[in-house]
């Protein structure tokens, strides 16, 4: 695998879904607290570099949320918590980084997000989160139809199950961009 170069001035961090709500539920391969430590580090460099990072999270009601006949639907048992969409704390929010609400799986549909990475001149973004194969995963397919360059950070990254995990970073990501650690990225970064 060739070295990881990262441009310091066209590359934004894309942390999606680790919010309160979220990021309280099991995952696997990695734990949610191992993914939410590895994504902190990478907003810290991030920040220190005076790179943009971009937050995105979930705000949706009931009434918001999409209704499509489905297998598999997704329900929350009972209400949700007032603090759902909040950020965790390891990535609260500062005022230089770009917050993005969303009501679908993806970050980019329906959001401002494109234009925001393209008028700070991005043209290459590192993604983390959870869930590897749903919130990330769909970013990630966007943002390759946008002609965006893509690192994916694997460690900072966990699904519901070690297989949804699995099968994203062994078929589907590295045909988008460039799988690597939280280590190996940062050691790009400087």
């Amino acid at each position: 695998m060739p070295g990881l170069d990262i441009n310091k001035k066209t590359t934004a961090l894309v942390v999606i879904d680790l919010q309160k709500g979220i990021a309280t539920q099991p995952t696997q391969p990695h734990p949610a607290l191992e993914v939410i430590r590895n994504a902190a580090l990478l907003v810290h460099a991030f920040r220190k570099n005076v790179m943009p990072v971009c937050l995105v999270h979930v705000v949706s009601s009931p009434e918001t949320m999409l209704k499509v006949n489905s297998d598999q639907s997704f329900s929350r048992p009972g209400g949700m918590p007032v603090d759902w969409s909040e950020f965790v704390p390891e990535i609260a929010p500062v005022p230089t980084d770009v917050v993005i609400a969303k009501k679908q799986w993806g970050a980019f549909y329906g959001t401002d997000l494109e234009l925001q990475l393209r008028r700070r001149g991005m043209d290459a973004i590192v993604l983390c989160g959870i869930s590897t194969d749903i919130g990330v995963e769909s970013t990630a397919r966007f943002a390759y139809e946008y002609g965006f360059q893509q690192v994916f950070c694997e460690d900072a990254m966990s699904s519901g199950t070690a297989e949804q995990h699995n099968a994203a970073v062994k078929f589907i990501v590295p045909r988008m961009g460039r799988v690597r650690k939280t280590a190996e990225i940062l050691v790009a970064l400087g």
